[in-house]
């Protein structure tokens, strides 16, 4: 049996732990090489603790066994982040990191979805990822739905999540999510032409996607 629920800071580490096993294969991050099975990726881990310590993301888990069976990854965007994130980017050295949030980072800007949506904070489902023995029970539709009402119970007007992959694309259309922008990763070359990222199909499209959050009537 499953059970879903918020990650409690008891279980960020349990997290951490089922992302070194269930996150490289992720489209981008198999195509520049960031982080590989089963082993520590510090710049990522940081990231996805600190994205741990805003206490949206949401887990679900094997009731009789306690294993982690999925997560969606959920931070809070706030005006102006972005831009600090590409500055504070700079300061980084390792090439494959700066390639996947470097692209992110320049597509969101350009979006500045703030300004299209008159807001100052969004909610943003950063990772999605479902163990590789769990998968086909609908739980990545689960964990987008679960997370939707985090959003909507801390009062986010906007849903975003930059979905790296068809199957996460897929997900977040089911879920009323629109395509706000999507980018070919393809067309990305170094200056002797070869391709940046070099995803393998189906996944050869990165799509920002973006959903309204409806009000609780009642």
């Amino acid at each position: 049996m499953l059970q879903y629920g918020l990650i409690p800071p008891s279980r960020f580490e349990d997290v951490i732990g089922h992302l070194r096993v269930n996150f490289p294969d992720e489209p981008l991050n198999a195509a520049v090489g960031l982080c590989f099975h089963g082993k520590p990726c510090p710049l990522l881990e940081h990231h996805d603790w600190k994205t741990l310590e805003d206490g949206l993301s949401v887990m679900v888990t094997d009731k009789d066994t306690g294993k982690i069976a999925g997560v969606a990854l959920n931070g809070i965007s706030r005006l102006g982040d972005t831009e600090k994130a590409i500055e504070e980017l700079t300061a980084i050295e390792n090439l494959q990191y700066r390639r996947i949030f470097g692209l992110l980072n320049d597509v969101n800007k350009e979006l500045d979805l703030f300004s299209k949506y008159g807001i100052e904070k969004i909610f943003e489902i950063r990772i999605l990822s479902v163990d590789s023995g769990y998968r086909g029970k609908g739980i990545a539709k689960e964990l987008f739905i679960q997370s939707e009402i985090v959003a909507r119970d801390n009062g986010f007007k906007l849903m975003k999540t930059d979905a790296t992959s068809l199957f996460t694309q897929k997900v977040a259309e089911s879920q009323g999510f629109h395509v706000e922008k999507s980018v070919n990763y393809h067309d990305y070359k170094d200056e002797i032409g070869n391709k940046i990222y070099d995803t393998q199909p189906p996944h050869l499209h990165y799509k920002v996607m973006a959903k309204l959050v409806q009000p609780c009537h009642g």
